[in-house]
């Protein structure tokens, strides 16, 4: 194996959820009577943690009033999260590179509690030696979630490859110091990922699972 560790994001990589994502943050600041953000403007913060989402997305709201809109955030998120799934093939490839031999984690802007319940509903979260959220650590893209993944399993930085669907993703790999591949099917569109250095821009899940059948 190239690639002893392979750390996936999660929403918009793994899980078809971007798209969902960036309607309940325009619901959101709609509920707040709020300038709603474009679909381009509300999918560009996913990936980063809520809080700090939710400030690049209303800067302009007083600091005591951003407990607020995360809870409007969350009201619609969960009202229907149950009906989210993971692209197409997703499961069956976790599966089969853990089967490889390969290490496996997540590094999510999810809070730990979010994620803890998408590995629930998934059954994927056994599959997973390792995982960090955003409300654990550093948000993306400071290399903090990647470095301590690193030491947590000992791989060194040569051995390990960053699997995401945003800027964020991949700017924190090259944080890091390691490999990245971007799934350009996301909230970012491939042309923004294509300066960042990512070994490949994968424009479908299933051109993802072969590069990593393939090259991992």
């Amino acid at each position: 194996m190239k690639f002893d560790l392979l750390i996936f994001d999660w929403d918009g990589t793994l899980m078809d959820s971007a798209g969902f994502i960036s309607r309940c943050i325009q619901a959101a600041c709609r509920d707040m009577e709020l300038p709603v953000p474009s679909r381009e403007e509300a999918s560009h913060i996913i990936g980063l943690g809520l809080r700090e989402a939710l400030e690049r997305v209303a800067p302009g709201l007083a600091p005591e009033q951003y407990p607020e809109l995360v809870e409007h955030y969350r009201r619609h998120y969960l009202s229907q999260d149950e009906h989210l799934t993971l692209f197409e093939g997703a499961e069956a490839l976790i599966h089969e590179l853990h089967g490889r031999g390969h290490l496996m984690a997540v590094a999510t802007g999810k809070a730990r509690r979010g994620l803890d319940r998408v590995f629930g509903q998934t059954g994927l979260g056994e599959w997973f030696h390792a995982s960090r959220t955003a409300d654990e650590t550093f948000s993306k893209p400071h290399p903090a979630m990647v470095e301590e993944l690193l030491d947590e399993l000992a791989i060194a930085p040569e051995k390990a490859l960053m699997i995401g669907d945003t800027t964020h993703d991949l700017e924190m790999a090259r944080n890091a110091g390691i490999a990245s591949l971007a799934a350009g099917y996301g909230a970012h569109p491939p042309e923004n990922l294509t300066a960042l250095g990512a070994l490949k821009v994968c424009t479908s899940f299933p051109e993802l699972a072969q590069w990593l059948r393939e090259n991992a």
